[in-house]
C-alpha cells in the first residue's frame, strides 16, 4: 500500500512506524510546519498515494482532508474535535473518493460501545439506575470531552434514550481511559476500557487504511470490523 502520513506528532510518528512495520510504502510524511492551510498537500507530493492517514489538530484537519480528497486520495482521519466540519467533508468524500473518520481506532473500545448499547437498552426500563461516563486523558489533549466519550454517550442515547453525563479529567500522560457506570440504589454495573499504549490507535488506523484502499464513500471503524476478510 502506498500511503501518506499527515501529522508528525506522537500519533503520526506511531502511524508511520506501523506502516513501515507492515511493509507499506510511506511516500510522504507531512508536518504542521510545512503545511499551513494544507499547502503541502499538492498533487505532485501526493502522486501515487492510495491512502492518507491524518492525525493533526481540530483547526488543521478539515483543510487537510479537503485537499487530500480533492487529490483523489482516500483518507483515514483520527483527529477529534472537528465534528462541525464532518458533513461537508463527507459530502466531498462521496464525490471524490473515500473517508473513514473515527474518534478512536481501538478494536476493544468499539466492542465496548456495542456492549454499552446492550446494557443501556436493559437499563432503559430501570430509571433508578443512573449512568455516568468518566474519561481520563493526558494533559496535552485539546478537546474535552473526548471524541470517544461523546461517541459512547451518543450511542447510548440514540439506542436507549438515556442521557449520559460526562466527566473529563486531563492529567499526566494517560493515553486514554473510559469508564461507563450505571449506579443503582444497591448495586452498580461498570464497563471500562483502558489504553496501555498509543500504538493500539496506530495499528487500528493502519488496519482501517488497508481496508479502505480501493473503496468509495464514507465509513467508520465498525465497517472495517464487520468487513474484515471480505
Amino acid at each position: 500500500m502506498r500511503a501518506v502520513v499527515v501529522g508528525t506528532g506522537r500519533m503520526g510518528t506511531l502511524v508511520k512506524a506501523e506502516l513501515e512495520a507492515r511493509g507499506h510504502d510511506v511516500l510522504a510524511w507531512v508536518g504542521e510546519a510545512d503545511n499551513p492551510d494544507g499547502a503541502a498537500l499538492t498533487l505532485e507530493r501526493l502522486a501515487g498515494a492510495e491512502v492518507a492517514i491524518e492525525f493533526t489538530t481540530p483547526a488543521a484537519a478539515p483543510r487537510n482532508i479537503e485537499r487530500l480528497l480533492e487529490a483523489g486520495v482516500a483518507v483515514v482521519s483520527g483527529t477529534t474535535g472537528c465534528d462541525p466540519a464532518l458533513p461537508h467533508l463527507e459530502h466531498l468524500a462521496r464525490q471524490h473518493g473515500a473517508l473513514l473518520h473515527a474518534t478512536n481506532f481501538s478494536v476493544g473500545l468499539h466492542l465496548m460501545r456495542r456492549a454499552a448499547v446492550i446494557l443501556a437498552r436493559g437499563f432503559a426500563a430501570h430509571p433508578d439506575f443512573e449512568p455516568h461516563l468518566v474519561e481520563v486523558h493526558h494533559s496535552a489533549k485539546l478537546d474535552a470531552p473526548s471524541g470517544t466519550a461523546l461517541t459512547l454517550a451518543r450511542a447510548v442515547h440514540e439506542e436507549a434514550g438515556i442521557e449520559v453525563p460526562i466527566t473529563s479529567i486531563r492529567t499526566g500522560k494517560v493515553p486514554g481511559t473510559h469508564t461507563l457506570s450505571f449506579e443503582g440504589p444497591h448495586e452498580s454495573v461498570t464497563l471500562a476500557h483502558t489504553v496501555r499504549d498509543r500504538a493500539v490507535f496506530a495499528a487500528g488506523a493502519v488496519m482501517a487504511a488497508e481496508w479502505l484502499r480501493g473503496r468509495h464513500g464514507v465509513f467508520g471503524l465498525d465497517d472495517v470490523l464487520a468487513g474484515r476478510g471480505q
